[in-house]
């Protein structure tokens, strides 16, 4: 399987629509959104996506194509407010393997090989990243590809009616 990478098309719809699809699809949506109130995670269109992104700035979006099918999506934020470290030129990462019969074929790790290659591209010196502690394959994942645990934030996330930790991971490049 050959996995390439593009830059999310940012003045059309049409990766805003697979983007927001995988954001909503119920099988994933609580390992990529936090719930913070308990009430569940209300979707989100399409629109509101491709707002939010003309809205940032110092981010990048990129789709992951494995043979040329949109399978998932990554993006980088440079020195974002949610870095629980605040060290200057940190990547902040979030990575979703969208289309399920893409997960766990290791697409993620090299997704994250490239990751890193492109933040040290963009003269970044960190990357971090939060995963929420029930989320055991991302966390192994990481670990696996030399992410350390940094700190935690307590009762982050709610999902099946009790509250989780948002585990924060760094990794010096």
């Amino acid at each position: 399987m050959e996995i390439t990478y593009r830059k999310v098309d940012q003045d059309t719809l049409a990766d805003f629509i697979l983007i927001a699809g995988w954001a909503n699809d119920e099988s994933i949506k609580h390992l990529a959104t936090p719930d913070f109130t308990g009430g569940g995670i209300p979707d989100v269109t399409a629109e509101e996506l491709l707002d939010h992104v003309h809205a940032r700035t110092g981010a990048y979006h990129y789709m992951i194509l494995a043979d040329g099918v949109a399978a998932g999506e990554f993006s980088i934020q440079i020195d974002p407010p949610q870095l629980l470290k605040k060290v200057k030129n940190t990547g902040w990462i979030g990575i979703t393997i969208g289309r399920p019969e893409f997960r766990g074929r290791g697409i993620g790790r090299t997704a994250i090989g490239f990751i890193e290659d492109e933040c040290r591209k963009l003269k970044l010196s960190r990357i971090e990243l939060g995963v929420f502690e029930f989320n055991h394959n991302a966390i192994g994942l990481y670990r696996n590809m030399g992410y350390i645990e940094l700190g935690v934030i307590e009762k982050f996330t709610c999902w099946q009616g009790s509250w989780y930790k948002d585990i924060r991971m760094e990794k010096y490049i």
